[in-house]
């Protein structure tokens, strides 16, 4: 009997680490992909100590087109069958568009655009052929909401994750595919560290945080009855309710007041 296997993208922290703890706690193997060798092997030897499954990692750069097919042909080599992608490799990029260079930008589409596409064009026929597989794209609310000044792709990039992953689902339900657009709030990880904005975030009411673990425990849970989009908190999904039932102009006026104060531009 064929092993079943998840690959996750973005692995070694946050949101990913939770998806590699929680899935092979429900008995699948993995497959980690991040860029830091040893925060990969840290968690590989965690998963391993704790849990009755293979796992190994590929050290990966995402931001270079040919990560995918690196990741894709050692998954081949080594024969395992993926039945489970989780696209949750991403950043955030401080600064008005202008501020920032452009290969910045071309990085950070590479990793949250292009390679979400790639990496699902690659796994999802096999998932086709055994008639069953589950592909979680760890979107944002961001994607949902108005846009905003600052983090100017940010909110691009996600809401085309949202609709390429809808697209998906609609087209994978025949044939036993599950493919959900996963849409967290503020998540407390190592997110808003990395892009220099934590002191900023920091001052938001704590009620409007979710922990990583109920995200991705959500997420799974989303994608075990094929949910086409979820959305982590009801807070959230009541952001997300208001942005479509108020008039246009009011909403982009409430959210340009409010998001503005954790925006760094």
């Amino acid at each position: 009997m064929n092993k079943k296997y998840a690959l996750i993208t973005g692995a070694s922290a946050g949101i990913g680490a939770c998806f590699a703890e929680q899935l092979a706690a429900a008995g699948w193997s993995l497959i980690l992909v991040a860029r830091r060798e040893s925060a990969l092997q840290s968690l590989q030897n965690k998963i391993t100590q704790q849990h009755a499954v293979d796992c190994s990692y590929v050290v990966a750069d995402l931001a270079e087109p040919a990560a995918n097919q690196v990741i894709y042909q050692h998954c081949i080599s080594h024969d395992y069958h993926v039945s489970m992608l989780v696209n949750n490799a991403g950043y955030g990029v401080p600064g008005d568009f202008d501020s920032v260079d452009w290969n910045t930008h071309q990085a950070m589409l590479q990793v949250m655009l292009s390679s979400v596409v790639e990496l699902s064009y690659l796994f999802y026929p096999g998932m086709q052929q055994q008639k069953q597989g589950y592909i979680i794209n760890v979107a944002s609310l961001a994607g949902l909401t108005p846009p905003t000044a600052g983090h100017t792709l940010y909110g691009a990039v996600k809401s085309f994750v949202i609709k390429f992953s809808h697209s998906l689902h609609l087209e994978a339900a025949d044939h036993g595919v599950h493919v959900t657009a996963l849409c967290p709030g503020f998540t407390y990880t190592e997110f808003h560290d990395v892009n220099g904005t934590r002191e900023m975030v920091s001052k938001m009411s704590n009620k409007l945080w979710m922990s990583a673990d109920e995200v991705v425990a959500q997420g799974i849970a989303a994608v075990n009855v094929n949910q086409a989009v979820y959305i982590n908190g009801w807070r959230n999904r009541a952001i997300a309710l208001l942005t479509r039932i108020l008039p246009d102009k009011l909403i982009r006026f409430l959210m340009a007041g409010s998001v503005a104060k954790f925006r760094k531009r």
